[in-house]
């Protein structure tokens, strides 16, 4: 097939669903094509800025650069034409007909068929182009890239399952998008109506919105050959160099949409100007909610960066950390060279002021926000924040600060607490906690006692007079169901102190960079001996529980790494404890995902010689018998863990043999 062929070719699979949806009016918000074909329009000619600046000749044929709408009541057609980069043909085929995002398949797994909640995702999802089949039954997309002296591309599809795409003659630099209006979408072949969905949704993009002047002269026609005179519509001025005060909440909310191509409201967002030795200006924003492809760390995505108001790169990562990629805006600095790379920005002292300074700010404008706000941003984007605890030490406080758990508190509620909210419920409590002791609070119908924390005399978070060290305790596990019922909080029950409930996979590593938090040192109950009563295991030295645990320890063999008496248990016979520099389960999975193999490491086995279970093993004198109750005991201990026993065959025969012998 020769280059000057008429080709046609098949959307990609995932473009042919989402046509197939707009197609189906998903949105029911149908005047928003425009703000979209508009932005893109507007992403095109900051393009060609930041081209022109290496070569002056891409815009020196059209150097006033504008968008221009153009419409037809009698064709029933609406135009969006701008004198940007263009397109090549290439560029056409690629950037039209398929979607280039992480996320697709789990967007689609998303969609339920209801209308209104499928369109939140679509937006969420962003695909401007697309909402072009909301309205027209065909699409039709005429470009030229700058600077190409080949004849342009005519690309055009009718949304179903091809497009076709051909030589264009004599094409000026620039793309004109022509939609041609369903029948049910007349309405936006209307002058008023254009403008009016120009001024409410794109009022501050930065180079002029054309129309055809109005004309008052009803009774007169126009001559249609005769070029109309045109106008700008909307104000054509950066928001961002804007003072606050003149910039209306809408505005700031549609300036969002215009950057992020996102169809829902921004959660929150801060705009600051700053003078001095370093001048620049950012307007950053917030999200509703996290896009599809969150988790993948390798995307680009950033700032749109701007220098003295030209745009040089539309995903500039340098000035926020990987941790904040959720983070949306714009900053226009006025002391970076016009020909800033990205090779410069990694190296550029100033830029790395600036990325100190709008992390700052980032995590202000969410440590400021009220906590019923600030839910549904944590639901959203907590595990991201969590990574920043291990990758930005000097923001390590601030991001402690942000963070949210569930506790052993409130039993029966789904109420987060901060590590502010846990140290103030601790301090509060603790010149009660001789009452505390004397007087423990009732059990609830989960089983569990409302907890509140109780300090020591000693003034050390319940870990006794000793140690010194005040505490935060947490416990680490696979979910929020399997960590209350873990016998690892039994002693905190008893004592009334309140325990965070860690059950995401990265919780294990940004809590090895944690360290302590105001103060207080956080503190593992699952690992480790634990000392809660302050005595440093005097207690376990006067008590001759050793031959049992000699015996245990004989059967068990390399399973464990010791059997000792237990300080945590009140209820249960046995718990596995980790050492204190053991890897936990959690952080064993990330390094098998990633192909890493995890030190080996053998767990201490504790009992509880007050457990009837326990007793019996002590005075029994069948060592076969002995053996199975041993190893039955490490593999329920196991369970209560949420692993897997290392041989499901072998645990199943011995309890059935011992239930047969109880028969």
């Amino acid at each position: 097939m020769t280059e000057s062929a008429v080709e046609t070719r098949g959307f990609q699979t995932e473009a042919r669903k989402l046509l197939k949806l707009m197609i189906n009016s998903l949105y029911s918000n149908r005047e928003i094509f425009l703000r979209e074909l508009i932005s893109n329009a507007s992403d095109a000619i900051d393009r060609l800025r930041f081209e022109a600046l290496a070569d002056e000749s891409l815009a020196a044929d059209d150097p006033e650069l504008r968008i221009v709408v153009e419409f037809d009541q009698d064709a029933g057609t609406v135009s969006v034409v701008d004198n940007g980069i263009g397109m090549s043909r290439d560029e056409a085929v690629e950037h039209l007909g398929t979607i280039a995002k992480s996320g697709t398949e789990e967007f689609f797994e998303q969609l339920t068929g209801d209308q209104q909640k499928d369109s939140a995702l679509i937006g969420q999802f962003g695909v401007g182009f697309y909402s072009a089949f909301i309205v027209a039954r065909e699409v039709e997309v005429r470009t030229r890239r700058a600077g190409d002296s080949a004849a342009g591309t005519r690309w055009v599809s009718s949304g179903d399952d091809e497009f076709t795409v051909e030589p264009a003659a004599d094409l000026p630099r620039g793309t004109r998008v022509t939609l041609k209006l369903k029948s049910d979408a007349g309405e936006f072949a209307d002058g008023f109506r254009l403008r009016s969905i120009v001024r409410r949704y794109s009022d501050h993009v930065g180079v002029p919105v054309m129309m055809a002047k109005e004309s008052h002269d009803d009774g007169k026609k126009t001559d249609k050959k005769q070029a109309p005179e045109l106008e700008a519509v909307n104000a054509a001025k950066a928001l961002w160099t804007r003072p606050r005060n003149d910039i209306s909440e809408d505005e700031y909310k549609e300036f969002y949409k215009h950057i992020s191509h996102d169809f829902d409201d921004p959660a929150l967002w801060v705009h600051n100007k700053v003078e001095g030795k370093l001048e620049y200006t950012s307007l950053l924003y917030v999200p509703k909610r996290a896009p599809f492809d969150l988790w993948n760390r390798e995307l680009p995505r950033g700032l749109k960066l701007y220098v003295q108001r030209v745009f040089i790169m539309d995903e500039a990562d340098q000035f926020l950390p990987l941790y904040l990629r959720f983070v949306r805006g714009v900053v226009d600095s006025s002391d970076l060279p016009l020909n800033v790379s990205r090779e410069i920005l990694q190296e550029d002292d100033r830029v790395r002021t600036i990325r100190s300074a709008l992390t700052k700010r980032a995590l202000d404008m969410l440590g400021k926000m009220n906590d019923e706000d600030y839910g549904p941003i944590w639901d959203e984007f907590g595990r991201v924040l969590k990574e920043g605890v291990g990758e930005d030490h000097a923001n390590k406080d601030a991001l402690l600060g942000l963070l949210r758990f569930t506790s052993t508190f409130n039993a029966s509620s789904p109420e987060r607490v901060s590590l502010k909210g846990y140290i103030d419920r601790l301090e509060e409590n603790a010149p009660h906690a001789q009452d505390a002791e004397e007087k423990p609070k009732s059990v609830d119908e989960s089983g569990e006692k409302p907890t509140q924390t109780k300090k020591s005399d000693g003034g050390d978070g319940g870990d006794g007079g000793k140690a010194g060290k005040k505490k935060i305790y947490y416990l680490l596990a696979e979910s929020e169901a399997a960590a209350r019922q873990s016998p690892h909080l039994e002693a905190f029950r008893e004592r009334n102190i309140e325990v965070l409930l860690l059950t995401d996979r990265i919780d294990e590593w940004w809590m090895s960079f944690a360290g302590e938090y105001d103060g207080y040192e956080f503190h593992d109950v699952a690992r480790g001996e634990l000392d809660l009563d302050g005595d440093g295991g005097e207690q376990d030295a006067k008590k001759d529980d050793a031959p049992l645990l000699k015996r245990l320890a004989e059967v068990l063999g390399d399973k464990v790494e010791s059997v000792r008496k237990s300080k945590r248990l009140t209820d249960s016979p046995a718990c596995l404890v980790l050492g204190d520099h053991d890897i936990g389960a959690q952080m064993r999975r990330i390094m098998e995902l990633s192909g890493q193999k995890a030190p080996d490491a053998k767990p201490h086995l504790e009992v509880n010689p007050a457990h009837p279970l326990i007793a019996h093993l002590d005075k029994e004198p069948d060592e076969d018998r002995f053996k199975d109750l041993a190893l039955v005991v490490f593999d329920q201990a196991s369970l209560a863990e949420g692993a897997a026993v290392a041989e499901p065959g072998a645990y199943v025969r011995r309890i059935n043999k011992l239930l047969l012998d109880l028969l």
